[in-house]
């Protein structure tokens, strides 16, 4: 597991909607998120997360945690 400390506030609330057996659309996060973040941000902390290799993005733009 990797530990959430550390991470950005709009980070760790991404990964709080993610799943490791089940994945999200891109739009589901984008809904749950909207009144917290732009889907601007959404997409940028979703590429920083990819790169540290806490989630993968899947096939049409779903996306899964990491571990």
């Amino acid at each position: 597991l990797f530990p959430d400390d550390g991470l950005p506030p709009h980070e760790k609330r991404i990964l709080s909607l993610l799943k490791a057996d089940e994945a999200t659309h891109i739009d589901e996060l984008i809904e749950k998120l909207e009144s917290q973040m732009s889907s601007s941000e959404i997409f940028a902390a979703l590429f920083e997360l990819e790169l540290n290799g806490k989630v993968r993005q899947m096939p049409g733009k779903n996306f899964v945690k990491s571990f």
